[in-house]
């Protein structure tokens, strides 16, 4: 069954969210404060985090940072604050999506399944996200790792999509979820040129994420991948097109 940890300090909606997500069959465990948080999600492990901001120990979106400290698990902030920058901050600290109250239990668990399927942390996601009600296996049309799969190969570059895992020249890469995402998708189009709007809508599948995010993940990617933008191998940049991923020569 898939677990959700609510993180929220008013005790009614507290409350309400546990109860509705228990009816719509997800095992769900709380908290009123960002410490409590932090030890659920090392503990615990939940598939899912819905995470208020307004925490009486710490801010949410510092919160929000610790979590992405100690996990990848998919985080669904709630959030009062409708401001764009605010919004894009969050998502670029790593939230996989928002919603901003008030909002129904139906947008809350269809969210829910939605970043379920986008995260694909774990095959066994494919179970959590179908309990809640999303359709497909994990990653399918809504980008990320199907289940079989087979291994992606360009130059000394291996990625297996079903075990979410990449090597270079036979050394294990260590890379976050929306890294290997990012460098899936850029593999499935090796030697064609992919603009960051279409990384963007591909990859994120997220409203109100700017491109600085897509060149902060490449610097990343490029760096774990041994090489400089000045000094390329594997990802080229096409200045004012976009980037591609060759096989070196």
């Amino acid at each position: 069954m898939t677990s959700v940890l609510v993180v929220e300090d008013d005790p009614i909606i507290r409350t309400y969210l546990i109860d509705e997500l228990t009816a719509h069959g997800l095992v769900v465990r709380s908290s009123p404060d960002a410490l409590g948080a932090l030890r659920e999600v090392t503990q615990w492990q939940p598939d899912a985090v819905v995470l208020d901001l307004g925490l009486p120990d710490l801010d949410g979106a510092d919160a929000l940072r610790m979590i992405r400290g100690l996990s990848q698990v998919p985080v669904l902030v709630a959030t009062a604050r409708s401001d764009d920058r605010e919004i894009i901050k969050l998502l670029n600290a790593g939230a996989d999506d928002y919603l901003v109250k008030p909002f129904s239990a139906g947008q809350l668990v269809a969210r829910l399944a939605a970043v379920l399927r986008r995260s694909a942390v774990h095959t066994v996601n494919a179970g959590a996200a179908a309990a809640i009600g999303a359709p497909g296996a994990v990653g399918g049309p809504d980008g990320g790792a199907a289940v079989g799969t087979a291994p992606l190969v360009v130059g000394e570059l291996w990625i297996d999509p079903t075990a979410r895992a990449a090597q270079l020249a036979g050394r294990e890469l260590a890379l976050t979820r929306r890294e290997f995402d990012l460098l899936e998708f850029l593999a499935r189009n090796a030697g064609r040129v992919v603009s960051k709007r279409q990384l963007l809508a591909e990859v994120w599948r997220l409203p109100y994420v700017d491109e600085q995010t897509v060149d902060v993940h490449l610097s990343c990617l490029r760096r774990k991948l041994g090489e400089r933008a000045s000094m390329p191998r594997y990802l080229h940049t096409v200045r004012g097109v976009g980037v591609k991923l060759v096989s070196p020569r």
